[in-house]
């Protein structure tokens, strides 16, 4: 009779999947309330996504990390595609249409996780000396990190290609680099970041700029500021949170569902939920900190970077102190994408820490973990 080998639940990290749960459960109602039929599609997403975890969770990934490498290029050829093959929306080239099934695909999705898996293999390869990476090492990893940023920057997907961006250099930085890289970096940086603006952003993203530093914010900010006013302590009921019911709030089960959650909820349900939030990325940077198995400090510290940009970049949108861009609540928002994204990332995490002895001592794999 096949079970599952007690060795593996001792070391899964449920606490992160109790941290998930309310995320979805609290999403979901809010969702229900504006377009049950949304609410249906999401968690059919959910389902999906549990189908997801439970393929990646039981991959040898240590085994076979030579797939690592294949499994990032093969996403940077997707995203090549895109250039060529590209189907646009709104002026924004990123996706592709599969043929014969009338859906789409989001290469700039994939590229997260494996962009990830690509740096752990890199640093398990080849560990940062004393004082951190030089110069050399550096450059090699950065070759990775830069080059999904021009692809989806260029499509153009400016707020994607800048959170891999941050991930991916956060993950160095958190590893050990040299500290003469990182004040060159900085440096140039300052200097050169006018010269970006006038010539690399498009018209649409200067007026998002423009708009965030402007006395009087957009519409979208405006009508979300009000929503968020006006959930007082513990929010308003169904029917009185008029800003959501009577459409004055835009995108209010996405980019804006935190000032959905706050009208409904109030000031302490939007605490709850940051609470949550905090909470799950202290989790996963002390599995960072407390492991010394690269594969396990780079995936973590990623997720957990991840989680944080998402998180903040959203909410401070929402409430005007960052400009309005296509960056979902993480786990939060509606949609499917960004869901099964973090769903992968979760998985490959849960994996490579309940299989950790077995894969670092078992190796020639006699014994089955069924």
């Amino acid at each position: 009779m096949w079970r599952i080998d007690k060795r593996i639940l001792a070391q899964f990290d449920f606490i992160s999947i109790i941290l998930i749960i309310p995320l979805i459960l609290t999403s979901n109602w809010l969702i229900g309330e504006v377009v049950p039929a949304l609410a249906q599609k999401q968690m059919a997403y959910v389902g999906i996504s549990f189908l997801v975890f439970l393929v990646v969770f039981f991959l040898p990934i240590r085994r076979m990390s030579w797939l690592i490498p294949l499994i990032y290029w093969i996403s940077i050829g997707l995203l090549f595609a895109v250039e060529f093959f590209g189907h646009a929306r709104l002026g924004a080239q990123r996706w592709i249409e599969i043929p014969f099934i009338n859906a789409t695909i989001q290469p700039s999705e994939f590229v997260k996780p494996a962009l990830i898996l690509m740096l752990a293999y890199l640093i398990k390869k080849s560990p940062p000396p004393i004082n951190g990476y030089r110069l050399k090492e550096f450059l090699k990893i950065s070759i990775y990190i830069l080059l999904p940023f021009f692809l989806i920057a260029k499509e153009p997907d400016l707020g994607t290609a800048i959170i891999l961006l941050l991930v991916g250099y956060g993950v160095l930085f958190f590893i050990g680099v040299h500290w003469k890289i990182w004040a060159v970096i900085i440096g140039s940086i300052v200097l050169l970041s006018p010269l970006a603006y006038k010539f690399l952003l498009h018209d649409y993203q200067k007026v998002r700029i423009k708009d965030f530093l402007s006395e009087k914010p957009s519409y979208h900010v405006q009508q979300s500021i009000i929503a968020i006013g006006s959930g007082g302590l513990t929010g308003k009921s169904k029917d009185e949170a008029t800003q959501t019911q009577m459409r004055f709030l835009p995108i209010a089960t996405s980019d804006f569902i935190f000032a959905f959650l706050v009208e409904r909820s109030g000031f302490l349900g939007a605490l709850g939920i940051i609470l949550i939030y905090v909470l799950l990325i202290l989790h996963l940077m002390s599995l960072s900190i407390f492991n010394t198995d690269y594969y396990i400090k780079v995936v973590t510290i990623a997720t957990s970077f991840m989680i944080f940009i998402y998180m903040s970049v959203n909410i401070s949108m929402t409430i005007g102190y960052a400009p309005v861009v296509g960056v979902p609540l993480p786990m939060f928002s509606y949609g499917g994408s960004s869901f099964i994204t973090f769903v992968i990332l979760f998985a490959i995490m849960q994996n490579l820490i309940a299989f950790r002895y077995k894969d670092m001592y078992d190796e020639r794999g006699k014994k089955s973990f069924l």
